[in-house]
């Protein structure tokens, strides 16, 4: 396959106009002398696939399912959209429902639909007055072997744990883990000093930046300051246009820097359906639109898929589109060191390609493992 006449991504971060060659589902260097299929990306700007290291499901489905079928369903959705590499998460469960859900990831076998490249374990070792959508049933102190009998039997899938620093046994945990797996501060109280700590210790992840946590303020900067302030520290933001207002989009990459902030999506299993009555870990959630909320008006996960975050962060937020792709595409590929193998079009990469509509970044076509879908 050739891809012709489209703007391309790089991987310098800029868009260049050139051809994009395929073989054998990876990209390469030159076209096989054999090759006839071509593929018209004039007027269009060609992006790598996009990976979500951060949502719980869509189409009716929940990744804590613990089943084939909710996995398949969710990866088939989430490649139609150019979302081509996931690491769906869990919710705060019990240990006897998160082995489920490790085996069922295990025993996926992939080829159809988004690459399943990991699991981000969100929960349980939370802050239960930050618990957000949580259940709080379930909330456990951080567990090192509790940690360690669900990597095995996920055949080592889990590639980020997130955790309130504050909480007893964080500390030991960090410091036991952090060599281990991405460690992430998430649904917590931890102030300035606190959340300063952790990162000193090894977590150098922010979960869902500024939700579930406390906010800045002058004299209590806080844990999100704490993160801006060190430059091994990245952030994952929601751009759905509902958790985080534009502004503070723009001004959280001023902060950070463009390599260190990861979009993702936290969609729950409405993202693809209408309005009506769903459930995020086990609690009944309302869906109005882009808005997935509890009965108490916490909100619950997103319903706007991270290439329409992607899209909505340029669209709405004024992000440039070459810092979008970067943050949708690049960065969370190498927060869960799969950059080697997605992320970029490179050969000897797989060959995931989005195509969008330069006039109004309307997906024109998805390529999927070196396949038209």
């Amino acid at each position: 396959m050739i891809i012709k006449n489209a703007e391309v991504y790089t991987e310098n971060g800029i868009f260049e106009k050139k051809d994009i060659y395929i073989s054998g589902g990876k990209f390469v260097e030159k076209p096989e002398e054999s090759d006839q299929e071509i593929v018209d990306g004039a007027g269009c700007y060609a992006i790598p696939g996009l990976t979500d290291i951060h949502f719980h499901g869509c189409m009716g489905y929940d990744f804590c399912d613990g089943t084939e079928e909710a996995i398949q369903a969710i990866a088939d959705y989430e490649a139609s959209v150019g979302v081509t590499t996931i690491v769906p998460a869990t919710m705060t469960f019990s240990e006897e429902k998160l082995m489920q859900i490790s085996h069922a990831a295990r025993a996926h076998q992939n080829g159809k639909g988004a690459e399943l490249c990991g699991i981000n374990m969100e929960g349980p070792f939370i802050a239960p007055a930050k618990k957000g959508a949580q259940n709080g049933k379930y909330i456990h102190r951080p567990d090192a072997a509790m940690f360690d009998r669900l990597q095995e039997a996920s055949g080592h899938l889990y590639k980020l744990v997130d955790l309130a620093p504050e909480v007893e046994g964080a500390m030991e945990f960090i410091r036991e883990k952090k060599d281990e797996v991405v460690l992430s501060i998430a649904h917590t109280t931890a102030d300035y000093e606190a959340a300063k700590a952790a990162i000193e210790a090894g977590v150098h992840h922010m979960t869902h930046l500024y939700n579930a946590m406390n906010g800045i303020n002058h004299r209590e900067p806080g844990p999100v300051i704490a993160a801006s302030d060190d430059e091994r520290c990245e952030a994952e933001l929601i751009c759905d246009g509902v958790h985080i207002h534009p502004a503070v989009v723009r001004n959280t990459l001023k902060m950070f820097g463009e390599d260190r902030v990861i979009f993702v999506s936290d969609t729950m299993m409405a993202a693809g359906l209408d309005d009506g009555m769903y459930e995020l870990g086990g609690q009944p959630v309302t869906v109005r639109g882009n808005r997935a909320t509890l009965e108490d008006g916490t909100l619950a996960g997103s319903n706007t898929n991270l290439m329409e975050c992607m899209k909505t962060a340029v669209r709405l937020m004024k992000i440039p589109l070459e810092t979008a792709v970067r943050c949708a595409a690049v960065n969370p590929a190498k927060s869960v060191g799969i950059y080697d193998r997605y992320g970029s079009i490179t050969p000897g990469k797989t060959a995931n390609v989005v195509l969008l509509e330069k006039e109004d970044l309307n997906t024109k076509q998805v390529i999927l493992r070196g396949e038209i879908l």
